[in-house]
């Protein structure tokens, strides 16, 4: 789910650092959204070992614990390998693009838009015969 992009230098007493990211998709409202973190490992007072998550330049809880939909505030949320939603918006963005507008032709209108050669007006039984049941 996590993927490790590399160590960064030390800082703030930190033994280690190590860049993770993650994609997430909200199972409620649909918002997806992509993070990276530095994930900074230290040694308390203690000896013992703990991790810290920064984002942003912010610690900030483990994405793995709890994770909350910036958009709705909810907590079912799917936790994913990098670049998940980049690659779906990557790939909607491609479908809603728009062929260049031009002129359309109609049957049985001129391209001039006069009006039509034959004088016939459809009626909706004009459309409809085509779904008749013929007597045999």
């Amino acid at each position: 789910m996590s993927e490790i992009t590399g160590h960064t230098g030390l800082r703030n007493g930190a033994t280690a650092v190590v860049n993770e990211s993650y994609s997430f998709a909200c199972m409620r409202c649909g918002h997806g959204w992509e993070q990276s973190y530095e994930i900074e490992h230290h040694i308390d007072g203690e000896g013992r070992e703990f991790v810290m998550y920064v984002a942003d330049g912010e610690v900030v809880p483990s994405p793995l614990s709890r994770p909350t939909c910036p958009n709705c505030d909810n907590h079912l949320v799917r936790i994913m390998r990098p670049g998940r939603v980049s690659s779906v918006r990557d790939a909607v963005h491609q479908q809603r693009r728009v062929p260049p507008a031009g002129p359309v032709e109609v049957p049985g209108v001129p391209s001039d838009g006069g009006v039509p050669k034959d004088d016939h007006h459809w009626h909706l039984s004009d459309l409809l015969h085509v779904f008749q049941r013929k007597a045999s």
